[in-house]
């Protein structure tokens, strides 16, 4: 009888991407697989390691699956991804219940990794080169049919003074067009409406293809497959939204007016600590530009405070600049000092009740923001992908061209037709509840 295997992946979509391959891998080998972890032989647990919060995530994960493996119903726990990779000695020394893990470079050899501890291993371990060509691997979705991440480059050469991503994935290693085309082909095949763009810096793609800039001549293609009907593009670094880009986003009715650009700060100074490679001037003409050329643009972005260094002054420009730009989705994070990284050893501490005061501060902003925004919908109508029924409230949700997966709003409305989970509608908004849009499906012919 096959064996059961779990998965928990935790992370980014990038993540997400490497442990549909993993399941894939798994597959090919002769396991199964269920969400029920009291049904599994094993469990894959798939880390992420880049701030404190994500890595009290993967070990609470790990506390529970031990004790579920002292209670004898789980046998073996296998740990693949950035923890893995970044705390390999003291993961072994700490949890003696986790059975085996795998680096970043090893994801291949998940199914390795199972027959070797089910045969009775009792210490595998594989940590590959890190600057290895991206492995082209099929994959078992996770995300609904109708959405799929396309990640068409692994790895980061950007060496932001705060982030360990380099040197738990290596360089930036863009995949081949041929890979890229191909596996969209498949998702559109299989039903995909919209196809998310993915990489640590998607802008920096076909660099290390011996060219330029690819990443307009990649979306071409990708827009001519016929299926999908959005694309849209997550993880942009500001110097590489060039006006080729921008040329390519206005000739492609498909690529949506949604840019996700993380900008960290706008300070000169903290940017130049940061070892961003963008100024603040420079911040402020890109999205100027591309309110300009794209009126609907919307700019989700990510900002860190309490960085070393940061004043008050340098705080109060930063959010001057968010009430000026008006930015429609904005995160803040907390800088989270991290071993072996510039950052942790620069001097100017900031205070942890001060910069969480910060972090709190940015949020209440951003919230006042997205509650106009979501006001001036009401009237207008939307075009709405659907995503399923909310059984208790009784009304269908989905999301606008302006929402992302799992970190933007939904859209509630009533329909008499029942649309199926990945069908475009079209919303007529009538009130915000919540924060959130909420209407009624109407035909074309109401419009």
């Amino acid at each position: 009888m096959a064996k059961r295997i779990g998965l928990i992946s935790l992370g980014c979509a990038k993540n997400l991407v490497d442990s549909e391959q993993m399941l894939s891998v798994l597959a090919d080998a002769g396991y199964e697989f269920s969400d029920n972890l009291d049904e599994c032989d094993g469990v894959l647990v798939n880390t992420c390691g880049f701030i404190d919060d994500a890595k009290s995530e993967a070990i609470e994960n790990f506390l529970e699956l031990a004790q579920l493996k002292e209670e004898g119903k789980i046998h073996v726990i296998v740990a693949a991804g950035c923890l893995a990779e970044r705390y390999r000695e003291e993961l072994r020394a700490e949890i003696p219940q986790i059975d085996a893990l795998l680096g970043c470079g090893s994801y291949d050899r998940v199914a390795e990794a199972f027959d070797a501890v089910f045969a009775g291993e009792t210490a595998y371990a594989r940590f590959e080169a890190l600057d290895a060509p991206v492995r082209e691997t099929s994959r078992i979705p996770c995300t609904p049919h109708y959405t799929a991440y396309v990640r068409i480059g692994e790895g980061c050469d950007n060496r932001c003074s705060y982030c360990v991503i380099p040197s738990l994935r290596g360089p930036y290693r863009s995949r081949k067009p041929e890979a890229v085309l191909q596996e969209c082909r498949e998702l559109a095949e299989a039903g995909a409406k919209e196809l998310i763009i993915i990489a640590q810096d998607i802008t920096k793609y076909g660099t290390d293809l011996g060219g330029d800039y690819l990443l307009p001549e990649l979306l071409d293609d990708i827009c001519r497959i016929e299926g999908p009907e959005w694309i849209r593009l997550h993880y942009l670094y500001p110097n590489g939204v060039t006006e080729k880009l921008m040329d390519c986003i206005a000739r492609n009715e498909k690529i949506v007016h949604y840019l996700d650009i993380p900008i960290q700060h706008i300070s000169e100074k903290v940017l130049s600590r940061m070892n961003r490679h963008h100024t603040g001037a420079e911040v402020r003409a890109l999205f100027k530009r591309l309110k300009e050329r794209f009126p609907d643009m919307v700019l989700r972005t990510s900002v860190m405070v309490g960085f070393p260094g940061e004043t008050k002054k340098d705080f109060d420009e930063l959010m001057e600049f968010l009430r000026e730009f008006r930015l429609e989705r904005a995160g803040v994070f907390v800088f989270s000092p991290q071993e072996g990284t510039e950052a942790a050893g620069l001097d100017g501490k900031v205070g942890k009740r001060t910069a969480q005061r910060r972090a709190e501060l940015v949020s209440e902003l951003q919230a006042e923001i997205m509650e106009a925004e979501s006001e001036k919908l009401v009237g207008k109508t939307l075009t709405v992908l659907c995503e399923g029924f909310d059984r208790y409230a009784e009304v269908f949700y989905g999301r606008t061209y302006a929402d992302s997966p799992e970190v933007d709003g939904k859209v509630f409305f009533s329909a008499e037709d029942k649309p199926a989970p990945g069908d475009i509608c079209r919303v007529y908004i009538e009130e915000v509840m919540d924060g959130d849009p909420v209407g009624v499906r109407r035909e074309e012919s109401e419009e």
